[in-house]
């Protein structure tokens, strides 16, 4: 729900109302986590905590048993030698043995009650939990249907407003050229910074040294001497080559970064509808990377 409260925009229709069921999913999660819990996990776990004390108890009536042997045998060789038979240990022995006795016979008559009724309640129990287990969910799954119900008509209004033509695409408006930064560095033989282009007739110039303008890259190729740019021995698709008189860093995928000195090879546009003012298209000498860039970075060659 976060992802789609990101994505459905603010202008939209039914945009308020989409938030407000985002919460109610929020708080229904959460009422389900917290009767989860409370409910079916906290006697479960409180069931099985019966099962480890049992079996300490299950042991501690064995040691009993072996107490209550090894006092018996004991009482017995005692009583089984009349010639060397002392009547205080013989005494002391008859107390031993009662009270082992009496200890083994207690926890073995607990244990005679406990593990059946243990035994017996595991249905009983497991039939409580699961029902509730099962009824939470069957309220958590209804209420959120109710919700997506709701969410479900947000956006068939919003496609049937969209068909109306409420809603139109706004075309980005284009790059405009980039100016070199204080910072970039500039190679001995680079001219000065190029200053950022004002007014409407400075839109559509450049300095002859920072590459041929857009006509220029779409009309003849001879326009490309006129700007000192040499077209002579150039590849197949080449229109001409430029040298980075400043660095740049690309700022979309679609860029092409380059440092000071490196040289490009000027392309056509694959779509020329996507040429844009200022910038250019080029294929980086060495790397084979392609990209636009900003035209006012470079020097023709």
């Amino acid at each position: 729900m976060d992802s789609l409260n990101e994505i459905y925009e603010s202008n939209w229709v039914g945009h308020d109302l989409l938030y407000v069921q985002a919460q109610n999913i929020e708080m229904l999660w959460q009422d389900f986590s917290h009767k989860l819990g409370d409910q079916v996990l906290i006697p479960l776990n409180t069931y099985q905590s019966q099962f480890p004390e049992m079996r300490k108890k299950i042991d501690k009536r064995g040691r009993k048993l072996v107490d209550y042997d090894s006092q018996r045998h004991n009482f017995q060789s005692l009583q089984g030698n009349p010639k060397k038979r002392d009547e205080i240990k013989v005494t002391k022995a008859r107390e031993s043995l009662e009270e082992a006795k009496r200890t083994y016979e207690l926890l073995n008559s607990e244990l005679h009650d406990e593990l059946p009724a243990l035994y017996d309640s595991r249905v009983l129990f497991l039939v409580t939990n699961l029902q509730t287990l099962f009824a939470a969910e069957q309220v958590f799954h209804v209420e959120t249907a109710k919700v997506y119900a709701e969410l479900e008509a947000i956006v068939d209004k919003l496609a049937t407003d969209c068909q109306r033509g409420t809603y139109t695409l706004k075309k980005s408006s284009p790059k405009s050229p980039k100016t070199p930064t204080s910072n970039s560095k500039i190679i001995s033989s680079a001219p000065s910074s190029p200053t950022s282009v004002v007014g409407e007739k400075e839109k559509s110039s450049y300095l002859p040294e920072q590459g041929p303008t857009e006509t220029q890259m779409t009309g003849d190729h001879k326009t490309f001497e006129s700007c000192g740019a040499t077209t002579d021995n150039l590849p197949p698709g080449v229109l001409y080559r430029v040298k980075a008189t400043y660095k740049y860093n690309r700022e979309d995928v679609d860029e092409l970064s380059f440092d000071v000195g490196e040289i490009i090879r000027v392309v056509e546009y694959d779509d020329p509808e996507e040429q844009e003012e200022g910038w250019l298209m080029g294929v980086k000498e060495g790397t084979g990377e392609k990209g636009m860039f900003p035209a006012n970075f470079t020097r023709p060659l």
